[in-house]
């Protein structure tokens, strides 16, 4: 039987994998990928599932492992996902992957037509009898396969498993295997979202989608876990806890890719038909580069804002690669922000910035002045209020409001989020403090009139108002990404396109 060999452990990428726009392999840009990664992680794993397997030719998938081998060097050791759905051609790819320098296979749940336990036993077995290092790996939630600790103590006996990866995100699963197989093979965290928790309870290590995006941090916990710092490493997993869940749960690969981009690392997209706008959707996107932000992955630049009469201003913003240089034209910049759950506390703001003097400005003004219609029946308590002053903010309702807690839930509970929105904004500098006295700004929102939690409602339209401000200055999305990401387009509150 082999042995649990030292350098399984430690943090490994389950690496993208690059995409051209005609959706061929693009090998400078998973070398370039490679390269960013490899400081901060122990192994490396290509054609796994957030390398998108299922998507991949068996050529391709020899074509990737054969790059990550050659991009390596021998630096850190290779783990070759070689997981197919039938027994046949998982051997095929073990062999491959064994033949051209590989360190260890990973070998995925055989999936689609859910065999019984024996069959996945006997899969493993016959892919053992490969002579190669293979981790078992347990991803239910994709493979429809979920294995019983019976049955993974099992497969762990057989002579050349060396490891299980588990991606349940099932903690009772993963103790019984600490008192299974623990010393026997290495127990691998593939669940981003409870990585300190497997590390301190006995895991040896992490394969992780988030590991293209923040490997360095992840080596962090990795380290105050063995140093027995806990307290640390909690406070460190808390930091992140945000972004691993919005890429873990939404849609892993799309969102890794879109992380990457932002971090000015270009990967391209998901094959179809995952797709921009999708699984990983537009508000998602928002919430994630601002994950980015706090943990130091996005960096400020300075950008310019020309203002009227020849006035130039300039503020350092937190900057992706879409972050123009220079905003050139005031006239009227249009923003929107969506953000949820629940779908009755969900916040949609339409946003216009422009000029004071302007045709903002002006409307904002003539807004203000004209008299509020009549309402015989008195239940209109609908009203525009100036909810900020530099810049000066203008909140239209998009809903009729009727009711006292309507009105609360607009015109407290949706104002405090926005408020937060604006001076987070002055505080990012994408509303700079030399520029507040020559704009204005005009918030068409959204508050559901069956919305109750209040804190959901705050929280909410804090996030839809950040994003329609930054997408208002960065001219997002683009006439490209409109047309790139139309297929994908859907109502938020409706199931069908």
């Amino acid at each position: 039987m082999a042995s649990k060999p030292d350098w399984l452990k430690g943090i490994m990428p389950a690496l993208v994998t690059p995409f051209t726009a005609e959706e061929e392999i693009d090998e400078k840009a998973l070398r370039s990928l490679i390269s960013h990664v490899l400081p901060h992680v122990n192994a490396v794993v290509p054609v796994g599932t957030t390398g998108e397997f299922v998507y991949l030719s068996e050529e391709e998938k020899r074509q990737v492992i054969d790059i990550t081998i050659d991009e390596v060097g021998g630096r850190v050791p290779v783990i070759a996902g070689t997981g197919c759905s039938s027994t046949r051609d998982t051997v095929a790819l073990t062999q491959y992957a064994r033949d051209a320098g590989a360190n260890a296979a990973l070998l995925v749940a055989p999936f689609y037509f859910k065999p019984t336990f024996n069959e996945v036993y006997e899969h493993y077995e016959a892919v053992s009898r490969v002579g190669f290092p293979i981790i078992l790996y347990n991803i239910p939630q994709t493979a429809g396969t979920h294995y019983k600790w019976w049955t993974a103590e099992g497969m762990a006996y057989l002579d050349n498993v060396v490891g299980i990866k588990d991606s349940s995100g099932d903690v009772p699963f993963m103790m019984a295997l600490f008192e299974k197989v623990k010393g026997r093979i290495a127990i691998i965290c593939g669940h981003d979202e409870i990585v300190m928790a497997a590390l301190a309870a006995g895991a040896d290590g992490a394969i992780l989608a988030t590991a293209n995006l923040i490997p360095d941090v992840w080596q962090e916990i990795y380290g105050y876990v063995k140093d027995g710092k806990i307290e640390k490493a909690q406070e460190r997993q808390r930091d992140i806890q945000r972004l691993v869940r919005i890429v873990v749960r939404c849609g892993s690969t799309q969102a890794t890719k879109e992380g990457l981009r932002m971090m000015g690392i270009q990967v391209g997209n998901s094959r179809h038909p995952i797709m921009p706008g999708g699984a990983f959707r537009r508000e998602d996107y928002e919430e994630l580069r601002l994950q980015l932000e706090e943990v130091g992955k996005i960096r400020p630049r300075h950008i310019g804002y020309d203002l009227a009469q020849g006035k130039k201003v300039a503020s350092a913003v937190p900057a992706t690669p879409q972050t123009p240089r220079q905003v050139k034209d005031f006239t009227m910049l249009v923003g929107e922000g969506y953000a949820g759950p629940p779908d009755f506390e969900i916040a949609h703001v339409d946003l216009l910035i422009g000029l004071k003097d302007g045709p903002v400005g002006k409307a904002l003004e003539e807004a203000l002045s004209r008299p509020k219609p009549e309402d015989p029946s008195g239940k209109d308590l609908t009203e525009l209020k100036i909810i900020y002053e530099r810049p000066r903010t203008l909140l239209v309702p998009t809903v009729t409001v009727r009711t006292k807690k309507q009105a609360r839930h607009i015109y407290e509970n949706a104002v405090e989020g926005m408020v937060m929105a604006i001076e987070s904004s002055l505080a990012d500098g994408f509303l700079p403090q030399d520029a507040l006295d020559d704009l204005v700004m005009i918030a068409n929102a959204f508050v559901h009139p069956s919305a109750a939690n209040r804190r959901r409602i705050s929280i909410n339209n804090f996030k839809a108002m950040r994003a329609a401000i930054r997408k208002a200055i960065e001219g997002r999305p683009s006439v490209e990404e409109l047309l790139h990401e139309k297929e994908a387009a859907r109502h938020p509150l409706r199931y069908a396109p």
